[in-house]
């Protein structure tokens, strides 16, 4: 008797725990907080300049996104996205510090966008975390969260134009070919379109691991991987077809302002050094775009080309050159240049 007791006691005390652990259960699964959406978390308004904050699921974390608003606020207008090189905008070596052409922009019926951050990233979906660069997903920042977020926070068009400079002139045109159609128009400066032969990713390691600390192996695996022929813009640009195109780059052939540039920055023999530096990157840049305008050639997809005789890696040639391009760029946007 005692014996059939316990066993029914023992049953109903396994009973009650399994109910209680399952009621666990669901009041954790309704009390966890679900995954975070991509979002604008923050909008400062200072003028015609918004300072927005975006939040990306792909990396947790805010993101700043700097807009310069359209000359006429009340109207809706497509978005411009210029990207900066190395720096990411963290610093003083972006289109607003070093050029005119946010202020050549405030003419015009554009939302200049120009996101903060992604130093050295190429802003690229990197496959692993770097111990300098962290989490790296910008490619689904830029393709993914960012568009439908700015087309709703800025009351844009819906159409959208790409630039960048120098390292992003390379992450451009990976992004255009990531979302074909998402860019009607895009411009790429002095990059090296390259990146899986021997020449593009020497310009990609020294760029993300000698200036930016991080390691390419984190970025696309290593140099036998087939990942980087798979995000490499000459290789795969026929995704790039329907695209409005520029491309831009010097020999690297220096003239007297470029010497006097140098030498005022950093006088003697350092200015001596960073001008050689200048002419060797915006060479190799040259042989890229020139290899890109092959590429394309062969398979008869239109692009325009500002091909210059001298010239170093520069803001100077790009704040020119941006003008050049401004009809491209704005064609793709349907708006007058």
């Amino acid at each position: 008797m005692k014996r059939s007791v316990l066993a029914r006691a023992s049953r109903s005390l396994a009973v009650a725990l399994a109910a209680a652990v399952s009621l666990t259960a669901l009041c954790g699964a309704a009390t966890a907080d679900p995954a975070k959406a991509p979002s604008v978390t923050s909008v400062v308004k200072d003028g015609r300049t918004w300072h927005l904050k975006v939040y990306s699921a792909a990396m947790d974390k805010e993101i700043t996104v700097d807009v310069q608003r359209p000359v006429d606020e009340s109207k809706p207008a497509p978005n411009l996205y210029l990207l900066s090189g190395l720096d990411a905008g963290l610093g003083t070596a972006n289109w607003k510090a070093e050029t005119s052409v946010v202020d050549f922009l405030a003419a015009k019926q554009v939302n200049v966008i120009q996101p903060i951050g992604g130093r050295a990233t190429y802003y690229a979906d990197w496959e692993k975390p770097d111990p300098k660069i962290g989490v790296a997903k910008w490619e689904t920042f830029f393709t993914q969260e960012l568009p439908p977020l700015l087309d709703e926070t800025l009351n844009s068009t819906g159409l959208n134009a790409l630039s960048g400079v120098s390292t992003s002139g390379t992450s451009v045109l990976r992004l255009a070919e990531a979302k074909p159609g998402l860019w009607k128009s895009v411009a790429a400066y002095s990059g090296c379109a390259q990146i899986a032969d021997p020449l593009g990713r020497l310009a990609l390691k020294l760029s993300v691991e000698v200036w930016g600390g991080g390691n390419v192996d984190n970025m696309y695996g290593p140099a036998d991987s087939p990942s980087w022929a798979e995000h490499d813009p000459v290789i795969n640009a026929e995704k790039l077809r329907g695209t409005q195109i520029y491309l831009s780059s010097s020999t690297g052939v220096p003239v007297k302002d470029d010497y006097d540039y140098y030498q005022t920055v950093n006088p003697g023999v350092q200015g001596n050094v960073d001008l050689t530096v200048g002419m060797v990157i915006e060479a190799a840049t040259n042989t890229c775009t020139h290899n890109l305008k092959n590429k394309l050639d062969s398979i008869n997809i239109p692009a325009t080309y500002g091909f210059f005789p001298y010239g170093t890696h520069r803001w100077k040639y790009w704040d020119e050159t941006f003008r050049d391009s401004w009809p491209i760029l704005a064609n793709g946007m349907e708006i007058p240049a």
